[in-house]
């Protein structure tokens, strides 16, 4: 298997989010969804080198979905899946054809981001796997918390583990600890074989726009990204919980004050 010398970091933010919310069991076949991007090819490293270390014993497939753009090409990912010694499968499909050329899709992303769902959802029914891994970080879940509060009016975020009684599938997501800033330094410290998306509607999105927001607050407030994450948690908001952690941490402080 490929020896990452910079992965120790994010592999301890993984075990930390696998072991908190029980996301992995015994038996467990669990597809990761490969887009291409630095987050989905972080994820499949970090679950493939915890393997070797955790008490469970779990298989991993990895799996793109195809949307047809012309000239893809994922052969550096194989590769990498190779490596790894993790199954790996391109799922072809005529997303890109029927929302850019037959609907003509103003705006694109939520009906792709459906069917790309639909998509992964119903091959890893096919390749026998009980749960699929998504890529979603520590950044996206204080963006999506954002998200929902500005235009749906809402308190609400992704799970870290969602189950899905239709398909019978379990979706985890265990890079909820692992920052993006770190992602991007694993990426390219390692030079992983990232495949830039040509689709057209790429960095143009609702979310992009709430990143470039919170940047400057960010850097002004310092930790801002880390109190609304943990309002999150103290809220309960959509299965998240207290960080154990920290919480253990605050306790220890707080009695040796006394």
């Amino acid at each position: 298997m490929k020896d990452f010398k910079s992965i120790q970091h994010i592999l301890s933010h993984t075990r930390k989010a696998v072991e908190e919310y029980d996301m992995i069991q015994d038996g467990d076949k669990i597809a990761v969804g490969i887009s291409g991007g630095k987050d989905s090819l972080t994820l499949l490293c970090a679950l493939a080198k915890l393997k070797v270390f955790i008490e469970k014993d779990f298989s991993i497939v990895a799996i793109t979905i195809d949307m047809g753009f012309d000239g893809a090409d994922f052969s550096k990912i194989s590769a990498l899946c190779a490596d790894l010694g993790v199954e790996y499968h391109i799922v072809p499909t005529q997303i890109y054809e029927i929302i850019f050329n037959v609907r003509k899709e103003k705006n694109p992303c939520s009906l792709c981001a459906r069917m790309r769902r639909g998509a992964l959802h119903d091959a890893a029914k096919e390749y026998g796997c009980n749960k699929i891994a998504l890529g979603h970080h520590y950044d996206d879940v204080v963006e999506t918390f954002m998200l929902n509060l500005f235009f749906e009016g809402r308190i609400g975020a992704f799970s870290p583990i969602t189950y899905l009684s239709r398909k019978d599938l379990t979706m985890i997501r265990p890079l909820i600890y692992t920052q993006e800033k770190e992602i991007k330094a694993f990426a390219s410290k390692e030079e992983l074989p990232v495949y830039k998306s040509p689709c057209p509607a790429d960095g143009h999105t609702e979310r992009a726009k709430m990143k470039e927001m919170l940047l400057p607050f960010e850097k002004a407030h310092p930790g801002l990204y880390h109190r609304i994450l943990g309002a999150i948690q103290r809220s309960e908001v959509d299965g998240f919980h207290e960080d154990k952690i920290d919480y253990a941490e605050k306790q220890r402080r707080k009695n040796n004050k006394k």
